[in-house]
């Protein structure tokens, strides 16, 4: 493992949280890492919704199968995008999803670089979860919810790991081999 990628491999999905609220300064950080993302024609589709009231991350948990660990967590960011404002190519679809994609995991890998934990929690594109979280986040028409991080300071520990995988990688086609490695 190379160690000038740490901070990335330290992201781990932390499901365990402490009771330590999160700092402001670390929330707004975490934002920061989160616009910092690349995005379509540079539009920057996205919208976060901080949530940090115990009642509304305890209703979030309850509409969300998978986000029992926001009973614990002290924080939740909920990344959103607004597809009208996203570049879209030659059929239509637009880019929203890629860009609001890339703006979560700049979130995540800074939550694991300020001592924090996270796990992404997926909304998008399962409809009757989108119109769940939508109406627990009072989210206009025109915005959708991508997916929710539940943050705060870890409970569990899990070691930094690269999930590297030489079979996963192909040069120049699907099925070429690395030419820097010999077959014969």
């Amino acid at each position: 493992m190379d160690n000038r990628l740490d901070f990335i491999f330290r992201r781990r999905s932390i499901r365990r949280f402490h009771d330590k609220p999160v700092e402001q300064d670390k929330v707004t950080a975490l934002l920061e890492a989160a616009m910092a993302a690349p995005s379509a024609a540079n539009r920057q589709p996205w919208h976060f919704v901080v949530i940090t009231e115990r009642e509304r991350l305890d209703n979030l948990a309850e509409v969300h199968p998978y986000a029992k660990m926001l009973k614990e967590a002290t924080l939740c960011i909920a990344v959103c995008g607004e597809p009208a404002v996203s570049l879209s190519n030659q059929t239509g679809d637009r880019y929203w999803v890629q860009d609001c994609s890339a703006a979560m995991e700049n979130m995540l890998i800074a939550a694991a670089n300020l001592d924090l934990g996270g796990v992404w929690l997926g909304v998008h594109p399962v409809l009757d979860r989108e119109e769940d979280i939508r109406r627990q986040l009072k989210l206009p028409e025109n915005i959708f919810p991508l997916g929710l991080a539940a943050l705060g300071y870890p409970a569990e520990e899990k070691k930094a790991q690269t999930r590297y995988t030489e079979a996963k990688v192909h040069y120049q086609q699907y099925g070429g081999a690395n030419p820097s490695c010999p077959t014969d």
